[in-house]
Order: C-alpha cells, then structure tokens, then sequence
C-alpha cells in the first residue's frame, strides 16, 4: 500500500470520529436553548429600550410641567397688562376729551380777542378791517340822548350769511354769543345815563325802548329776500330797523344783559317782550312770575300798554335760555325692499344737544305708522353736525310717505319731513 493510500484511509477514520463526537455534543434539546437565549437577548434589549423612553416620559412630563408653570405666568402678565391696557386706553380718552375741550376754549377765547380788536377771521367771508360806523339819536323823557357803534363788517356779515333756524323759538338770536361784546358796549351807554339820571328798573326799560322804538319798522319781504327773516341783534342795529320779532330780540338782548327777567311774546301775527318789572298794565304770568307787555315799534308806547289791534290776544311765551335748535337733510335709496336713509343733522341753536335720535317711518294715514325705525342716541354739541344712516323695512304695495324725525331724549320732535307720497312695488 503506498503511503497516499494510507493517508487516505487515516482521514476517513478522523472524519468518522469527528462527525461522531459532534452528533454526541449537539442533541437536538440544544437547539430550544439556543432559541431561548436569543429570547431573552431581545426582551434584555426591549426592557432597556422601554427605560429609556420611561425616562424621555419623565423628561418631557417635566418639560410640560415647566411649560404650563410658564403659561400661567404669563396668562396672570398677560391680565395685568390688560387692565393696563384699558386704563391706558381710558386715560387716552381722556386726554383727547380734554384736548378738545380746551381748544374749544381756546377757540372761543381767541375770537372773543379778535371780535374785540375787530379782526374776527370768520369763516366763509373775506376778512376785512372795514367797519360800520353807526350813529343813533333818541329822545327820552324830554332829553335828546346819542350813541356811536363801530361794528366789524366781517362780523355783521357773519350773522348776516348765517342759515336762519325753522323754530318759533326765537330766543336762540338773542342767546347767541358772538355779538355779545357790542351789546354790552350799548348797554354800558344806558347804564351811564340810568346811573347819571337815578333811573330804577322801570324807568330803564323804557330808557332802552325808546331806543328801539326810534328805529324804523322796516318789513322783510322789502328789505331780504324772504317772506320772515329773523335778524339777530347786530343786524338790527347797522340795519337801524327791522319788524316786529328783529325788534323783540334786539330789546330782549339789551334788556338780558341789563339783567332784566326777559321773556318774548308770541302773538298771533305779532310778536313783542314780556319784562318782569315793577310796573302797571297788562301782563302774562309766566312760572311764579309776571311779564308786562312791551311793544317794541311804533314810538311812545311803555311798559304795561298793548296797542289796541292785539288786545285780548293769546300769546306764547319763550323764555330768554340757550336751546338746542335741531335741523336736518336727508337722502333715501331703495334696493329691493330695503330703504337706507342718511340724514345730515346739525345742532344750530345755543345749547348743547343730548339724547337725540333719528327716527324713519311710512306713513299709514291718520296718525298711524309702518315700520319704525330709531337709531342709537347721540348728542351735538352747539354748531355741530353728523350723519345718521338708517335701515328699514319697505312696506309693499301701499301708498305712503316716507316721515323722517329728529327726537330729544323724551320723543318729543325736534325736527320733522316728509317725502312726496309714492306707491310701493
């Protein structure tokens, strides 16, 4: 046998004991072992990897507990800053509240200088310092007396161009402040003559009505353009005349500021002054107190004497305060069976307005109303103006008009129109 054949059969004999010992050392109960540490490996691994998130858990509920503390820090910083924020806010109201007030005193304070130094740069009208130069004469008690006036023509041109109020109520030309500057230099004439000649309360007001009564009655559809145009004092005095109500509120003015208990008298086509003095004669009771007439033009009359034509008439009575004097325009469009009304209203009279509302209706006939409508209140102060829109409701298929209002804080109406009837769709 040569030595490769033998070799050959050496490495048999070791493969068959190898492959032997190794049937010996792995049973088949080995292999379940085997699976099981390989199960225990992996929950090892899991349980490890379950403490870590159990921790990142921990750590974020932290983070969250840390975050909500932050939160409601500044939730609470957030609610003061909030009331400080409104505080703030009011203040700022305030401010500008108080800002406005004072430039309207400054307002008014500057044109009082200017109306005194006669350079009042009204409004709409060329500024002039032209003047008019007035000289009156009148006699009183036997005695001639004179007066000299120098009235800025911006500023009679003023009243003149002013739009004149729709109200009976012609107290608001007597209480309108501008002029009362050149009232009160009249009036310091009459105070010097009462004090010179020891006139008491009566004898002045006839003083004064002389005055007036010099004066020519003059009728507006001659000297204007209007059938009634109401002058304020100023004007009656460079206009040297006027009718009955100019008159009455020139005699009204200079009397208030005599501090004379003034009211005036609305008589049916006429108008006059009711004086609460010590006198005789005719009189209306107004309040607790008595108002003697006081005829205004023609010459001679005194206090108490009522010319005969307007004996045993009525007469409204206005007393001398500031009012509010309301007036408005308005436009209407219709879309579908909508109506929306824009009214401009202004406040032209001598007081402040408060409360008002404007109110839009359709007219049903006999007093009665078809979808009424008031807007939110508002007030005006005096020479103001704004706007107001209203929505309403169309009625359909009726004859109607459109009724348009401006009511004080108590319904009462301060202003009132109407459209043209019309038929609804």
């Amino acid at each position: 046998m040569s030595s490769r054949g033998a070799t050959l059969i050496v490495l048999i004999i070791v493969g068959a004991a190898v492959g032997y010992g190794a049937s010996e050392l792995l049973p088949p109960e080995s292999v379940g072992f085997n699976m099981g540490v390989n199960y225990l490996e992996e929950y090892e691994r899991l349980t490890q990897q379950q403490e870590a998130l159990q921790a990142q858990v921990e750590t974020l509920s932290g983070q969250i507990d840390a975050l909500q503390d932050d939160y409601e820090a500044l939730d609470a910083e957030y609610g003061v800053l909030t009331a400080l924020y409104d505080t703030l806010t009011q203040e700022h109201v305030d401010l500008i509240n108080a800002y406005n007030e004072t430039s309207q005193d400054y307002d008014d304070l500057l044109m009082q200088y200017e109306i005194i130094t006669g350079m009042a740069p009204l409004k709409e009208r060329e500024i002039s310092d032209d003047v008019f130069l007035k000289e009156y004469a009148w006699i009183y008690d036997g005695e001639t007396y004179t007066l000299s006036l120098e009235v800025p023509k911006d500023l009679y041109f003023f009243y003149k161009n002013r739009t004149r109020a729709s109200t009976e109520d012609y107290s608001i030309y007597v209480t309108h402040p501008v002029d009362d500057d050149y009232i009160t230099t009249v009036i310091d004439k009459f105070n010097q003559i009462a004090a010179e000649e020891g006139l008491d309360d009566a004898e002045t007001v006839n003083l004064v009505i002389t005055f007036v009564q010099s004066m020519p009655y003059t009728s507006d559809d001659v000297t204007t353009v209007f059938d009634e145009y109401p002058r304020y004092p100023l004007e009656t005095l460079v206009d040297e005349g006027g009718d009955c109500e100019d008159t009455s509120i020139l005699t009204s003015a200079l009397l208030k500021t005599l501090d004379i208990n003034v009211v005036l008298l609305n008589i049916p086509n006429h108008m006059a002054v009711g004086v609460n003095v010590d006198a005789l004669g005719s009189y209306w009771s107004y309040g607790d107190s008595k108002y003697y007439y006081l005829e205004t033009t023609g010459q001679g009359w005194e206090i108490g004497v009522i010319p005969p034509e307007y004996q045993g008439s009525s007469a409204v009575v206005y007393p001398i305060l500031p009012i509010p004097i309301c007036t408005h325009e308005w436009t209407a469009s219709q879309v579908g069976y909508k109506l929306t009304l824009v009214a401009d209203v202004a406040n032209v009279g001598t007081d402040e307005a408060k409360g008002l509302k404007l109110y839009v209706a359709f007219d049903a006939r006999d007093g009665e109303v078809l979808n009424p409508k008031t807007s939110e209140f508002f007030d005006l102060a005096v020479e103001e103006e704004t706007q107001i829109m209203l929505v309403t409701n169309v009625p359909k298929n009726i004859r109607t008009r459109i009724i348009v209002r401006i009511l004080d804080a108590f319904d009462n109406v301060m202003d009132e129109s109407f459209s043209e009837w019309y038929k609804t769709g």
